[in-house]
């Protein structure tokens, strides 16, 4: 990430010193003194098109007027029919096992005993 944020910082300076001597080479521009007028040159002309000639136009031929006779199609057999298929037993599936159930967590904090100091032998 650092050399992302370095490569940033050297562009922005690149562009910076990019600007500067681009408005620097603008004014010197600007403050040269007028150049002469650049002189007309003599125009010549484009060369004559050269010479397409017409071709013939063709002539479509003529539609008919009448549609021919077509030879009739023979008649199609008939479908055959699809045979019975023999119906087979279901399957009984067994019962889906119960979920084991999730454990709940304690929400108080069980009292830790304390231990209390070891009786003193010295009585007063």
């Amino acid at each position: 990430m650092a050399s992302f944020n370095c490569f940033i910082l050297a562009l922005f300076v690149v562009l910076t010193f990019t600007s500067i001597n681009g408005a620097l080479a603008a004014r010197h521009l600007q403050q040269l003194p007028l150049l002469p007028p650049v002189p007309t040159l003599p125009r010549t002309g484009l060369p004559p098109l050269p010479y397409i000639p017409t071709l013939p136009q063709p002539t479509m031929p003529t539609m008919p007027t009448t549609q021919p006779t077509l030879p009739r199609p023979a008649p199609l057999p008939p479908i055959p029919s699809i045979p019975n298929v023999p119906t087979l037993p279901r399957a009984t599936l067994p019962p889906l096992p119960s979920l084991p159930s999730i454990p709940t967590i304690p929400t108080s904090i069980p009292s830790i005993p304390f231990l209390s100091p070891p009786p003193s032998t010295t009585s007063p």
